[in-house]
């Protein structure tokens, strides 16, 4: 797919699963607030450790090109991981801003993993994973395998628990799944600490009084 070479804000994520989601939580105005934007989305090829250490340096020659400028990546799988996603991410927001960003880059890290942002209590999640109709429902199967605590809104090992739920139904883990999910899904009620500021940093800057309600 070819990116626009200049724009509003440019992405650097960590695999596909992830530019997919993006792709497709990008175009939903409306639900994040925001106004329309010309966005680019790239991968890292050393994933998540490249993300972690190398993004400034990927993300260098837009710096001129983009108003923003977006890493983001698993905190499991970075290879740091006795740091905290904040730790991080203000790691990675220090490095941003020597190479040129300042203050219009922002880094998100997913704790412990993108599955988590999955996992919310949308229907399209059960549709998207093949589990429309289904005798017992989806999260009444999470809890009775083990996979979710009764009463937590997330499973503590979301991919496990994502690519447990797709095995039964024999469905394949597809990047078009994350985007089916970030096309449809609500995002009320959503208390990942990571999407919370990826939201309130892209309402911060494409903010849109149309979608103010």
């Amino acid at each position: 797919m070819s990116e626009p070479s200049s724009g509003d804000l440019v992405v650097l994520v960590a695999d596909v699963n992830m530019e997919f989601l993006f792709r497709g939580l990008l175009v939903r105005e409306k639900s994040l607030r925001i106004r329309r934007i010309n966005a680019a989305v790239f991968r890292h090829p050393r994933k998540d450790p490249g993300c972690l250490s190398f993004g400034y340096d990927f993300l260098r020659p837009y710096v001129n090109k983009f108003a923003h400028g977006l890493i983001v990546f698993d905190r499991e799988g970075c290879g740091v991981e006795t740091l905290s996603r904040e730790e991080l991410e203000d790691r990675v927001e220090r490095l941003l801003v020597q190479s040129g960003w300042n203050d219009r880059a922002k880094a998100v890290v997913i704790d412990p993993e993108l599955e988590n942002w999955i996992w919310s209590k949308s229907p399209c999640v059960d549709r998207a994973l093949g589990w429309s109709g289904r005798i017992p429902e989806l999260r009444t199967w999470l809890v009775s395998e083990g996979l979710l605590a009764a009463g937590e809104a997330k499973p503590r090992r979301p991919k496990e628990a994502l690519e447990s739920a797709l095995r039964l139904v024999r469905e394949p883990r597809s990047s078009a799944t994350y985007r089916a999910i970030a096309e449809r899904a609500t995002m009320r009620g959503c208390s990942d600490p990571a999407f919370l500021k990826l939201v309130s940093v892209l309402r911060g800057w494409f903010h849109s009084d149309q979608y103010t309600a």
